[in-house]
């Protein structure tokens, strides 16, 4: 029992240093706050927020340890009791992250999209619940956070206004109301602990998972930690959601006006705005996985598909100013308010991005060669793709991963010259095999730049929404961003051709790369059709 007895004096150890981490925060706080009473409210929570991190972590430690003592590696026995650890500490960190709130159902979101680096047990557990279940603050405290920030109670400042939010978040929740001058508003009050505890908190995170990698190097999550102590201060920063919300319509408008009348963001109402508190016009419309509501709307599914792709694929090769928490919750669909419809007479969608707290913004070295790399990889030009991982770090001895994640399949599938060979299955072929090469996958996600990092979570989140809509393979969404990623190489070469020949082999290479895209979209329509008969 001499692992089991160790793990315990871990674990106490961990509680003792995150009390004692806890209540030097909040003495600190008591010491130079201009307001007693919250600094005194944070002296006694914060510290039992962060003893129950530390239980909580230390109890997932020792369930592994304790359950798969002797039990031979890669044994059917080892692997059923390893699911069940799995389950029991998923489920625990659920809780931590509920009874915490605000940063831990952040990070436990981020959580939920990993599902290449973490045990399907985890990401499962977390993606049905974080997204569903956020906690809502009361009405009195939204009525205080409306005063502070605006000046008066809710009541006085709008004409109307719900107390009853339609929607929460793990930074905010989001009430209706209308303007004195008559317009219906969607206003988000953030959350009054938020900007209390975040500090604390995330001191306390980073000490536990910088703990656990000391005692086990294969549990590496730090790059996790660093990227949401990075992006949380911009998102509960309204002011800057309201910016960004800006800046990525006039990107539309600018770079992209052959789609900027099918994608929307609401309008600010910058005098009803602060950094806590954002009101905006309301938009009414199903999210993007709501097929019946839809269908309702005369829309088909698949021409939202299309849709989404095309719109992130101009954000990320194009603008390199990318919305980067595109799950379902954040992208509403409408008719296009035109009413313009299709050849066949089908309703135009209109795609409403939502939630324009985090995003990320590429260089133009980042952008192009993130560019170049996805068209190699819809081309399956494997000299390409080799070129283009190892500018971002991957090395020779891990590129092969790091496009197995980006596209969730086998390198084998990778470089098939089939023009379905990056269709997305409904089960990921990479989380078959994902676990048995943890370790190399935690080394590649340690070289890689963070922003690529990003961009894999907000690949993620579009595929998740690609499979919601087409519950089938996705076959055309791949062939969007090919071409998009390889329009922007394009327009990249252009701009820095020097000579009349150089410009004159970019047109060749562009006129090519049309024909090739051409004859890949007979080939797609070939094989839907052949697929069509068979069902």
């Amino acid at each position: 029992m001499v692992a089991p007895r160790s793990i315990w004096g871990s674990k106490l150890k961990l509680a003792f240093a995150a009390t004692a981490l806890g209540c030097g925060v909040g003495a600190a706080k008591i010491a130079n706050s201009d307001d007693p009473a919250t600094s005194l409210r944070l002296c006694t929570t914060v510290p039992v927020r962060l003893f129950r991190l530390s239980v909580t972590a230390a109890a997932i430690v020792f369930d592994y340890e304790y359950s798969l003592i002797g039990l031979p590696e890669d044994s059917d026995e080892r692997a059923k009791v390893k699911h069940e650890v799995h389950t029991r500490s998923a489920r625990r960190l659920e809780d931590l992250c509920f009874k915490n709130g605000g940063i831990y159902i952040k990070l436990g979101q981020h959580v939920g999209q990993l599902d290449y680096l973490v045990p399907l047990e985890y990401a499962k557990t977390m993606r049905e619940s974080m997204l569903n279940r956020c906690p809502t603050s009361t009405y009195d405290q939204v009525c205080q956070v409306v005063k502070k920030e605006l000046g008066g109670p809710p009541e006085e400042i709008f004409d109307e206004f719900d107390p009853v939010p339609i929607a929460s978040a793990s930074l905010a929740q989001v009430h209706v109301a209308r303007t004195h001058e008559g317009q219906k508003v969607a206003v988000k009050v953030q959350h009054t602990h938020m900007t209390d505890t975040a500090a604390a908190d995330f001191a306390t995170v980073e000490m536990i998972v910088n703990t656990l990698q000391r005692f086990f190097p294969s549990f590496d999550y730090r790059w996790l930690v660093d990227e949401v102590r990075e992006t949380s201060p911009k998102e509960l920063d309204f002011l800057i959601e309201a910016e960004n919300n800006v800046k990525c319509m006039d990107n539309f408008r600018r770079l992209s006006p052959h789609i900027a009348e099918y994608v929307y963001a609401p309008t600010i109402y910058w005098s009803l705005s602060t950094s806590k508190l954002l009101t905006m016009e309301f938009i009414e419309g199903p999210q993007v996985n709501n097929l019946k509501s839809i269908k309702k709307l005369g829309i088909r599914p698949h021409d939202i598909s299309k849709l989404v792709s095309q719109t992130f694929a101009e954000m990320m090769f194009k603008h390199g100013f990318v919305h980067c928490d595109p799950h379902a919750a954040n992208l509403l669909v409408r008719v296009l308010p035109s009413g313009r419809s299709s050849f066949f007479g089908r309703c135009k969608p209109q795609l409403v991005l939502l939630d324009h707290g985090l995003y990320k913004e590429l260089d133009t070295y980042t952008r192009t060669n993130y560019a170049a790399l996805w068209k190699a990889l819809v081309l399956a030009d494997v000299k390409g793709i080799k070129e283009n991982c190892m500018k971002f770090g991957a090395g020779e001895d891990l590129y092969t991963f790091f496009t197995s994640i980006l596209t969730m399949k086998p390198w084998e599938r990778v470089i098939d010259s089939a023009v379905d060979h990056l269709a997305i299955n409904d089960q990921s072929e990479l989380q078959i095999y994902g676990p048995e090469y943890f370790s190399q996958v935690t080394e590649l996600l340690h070289r890689l730049p963070r922003v690529i990092l990003l961009m894999m979570k907000t690949n993620d989140c579009l595929r998740s929404v690609n499979n919601a809509l087409l519950q089938r393979p996705s076959l055309e969404s791949f062939l969007i961003i090919g071409r998009v990623s390889s329009e922007a190489v394009i327009q990249e070469k252009r701009l820095h051709a020097k000579t009349l020949s150089r410009l004159i082999s970019v047109w060749f290479e562009e006129v090519s790369l049309e024909a090739r895209f051409i004859l890949m979209r007979i080939a797609l329509w070939v094989l839907q059709f052949k697929k069509s008969l068979c069902l």
